[in-house]
């Protein structure tokens, strides 16, 4: 007689995951990046690239691998040309992609074999009708694959205040479940966003998702120069970030985000739409408004130094 677990291990391995793949110029380490998607533990993995106008031999590796791939389907289809949020964003409104879960992947990482089959663990534990988003630290290497540091652990719990004004985990880390996948997909259709995975968090947790963080890195997160977002864990990285706080990036980037969310406040629930008006009337109005406004909102970022600039964009009118 099959055992529970047995049945419930059988169950996650009938599964299929769709992984969304964004690539350009990427031949310098896809081919790793590929092999290590192929040494995937779970069994049913279905890759769907989107090339965003390589000019080297980017596509030539993914059609030597769709022409291998024993795991599932492999598709290959042009990307909008429009920066890698839009690549990304096309993947994600592309309704031929049906799975249970989704995957979003970096061109130059490494994954752990058994990261996909972690991931589906953990969000069976939050059961299958609820949106959820597997995420966590990754593992940082150089561009030769040799270790660096782990990504920072966030101990606060993730929230929709939080996702406000933080993304904690890098798209490469993230999971989705089809509900989490499907409230994405419908909020994504009519708004741009900054990035895929900062989205992502806003969205899931906005309409009362749960958000399951892991210390334990699945993903060695290449650092080299052609990076389009890198670690941002030293003191060059720090002080840019300052310098893009001073000159209105971060407001910038609020503002992408707050539109978003404003086109989709019949997704979110009501507590989120008291959070999300609070944070929009706290970068607004008078310095002693802005700051009340802040607080009612509950807004924090993951660490007290974060939370106190924070605090300090919000008194020099930055966020």
């Amino acid at each position: 007689m099959a055992t529970t677990r047995n049945v419930q291990q059988a169950g996650k391995a009938s599964e299929r995951v769709a992984i969304l793949l964004a690539t350009r110029n990427g031949e310098l380490f896809l081919d790793e990046q590929l092999a290590s998607l192929a040494r995937q533990t779970h069994p049913l993995i279905d890759i769907w690239a989107s090339d965003d106008g390589s000019t080297d031999r980017t596509s030539a590796i993914l059609s030597d691998w769709q022409a291998r791939w024993d795991k599932g389907a492999f598709h290959i289809a042009a990307g909008p040309c429009r920066g890698f949020a839009e690549n990304f964003r096309s993947l994600i409104l592309n309704e031929a992609i049906d799975a249970d879960y989704m995957a979003f992947c970096d061109q130059d990482d490494i994954w752990e074999a058994g990261k996909l089959e972690t991931a589906l663990a953990s969000i069976h534990d939050d059961g299958m009708v609820k949106p959820v988003l597997f995420c966590g630290r990754t593992l940082n290497v150089s561009s030769g694959g040799e270790a660096i540091g782990l990504s920072p652990f966030f101990r606060r719990q993730p929230s929709f205040r939080n996702a406000l004004v933080q993304s904690i985990a890098g798209g490469n880390t993230m999971v989705l479940n089809r509900a989490a996948w499907q409230s994405l997909r419908q909020a994504s259709e009519g708004t741009g966003f900054v990035s895929h995975d900062w989205w992502a968090y806003q969205v899931v947790t906005g309409v009362g998702g749960t958000v399951r963080y892991t210390a334990q890195p699945q993903v060695r997160y290449r650092q080299h120069a052609a990076n389009l977002i890198g670690a941002n864990t030293s003191w060059a990285a720090r002080l840019t970030r300052v310098s893009f706080l001073m000159e209105g990036g971060f407001r910038n980037w609020n503002d992408i985000n707050m539109r978003g969310l404003q086109h989709n406040r019949d997704m979110l629930t009501p507590d989120a739409l008291k959070a999300l008006d609070l944070f929009e009337a706290a970068r607004k109005g008078g310095f002693v408004s802005r700051l009340a406004n802040l607080w009612r909102s509950g807004v924090y970022r993951q660490t007290r130094k974060g939370t106190i600039a924070l605090w300090l964009a919000c008194a020099m009118a930055r966020i």
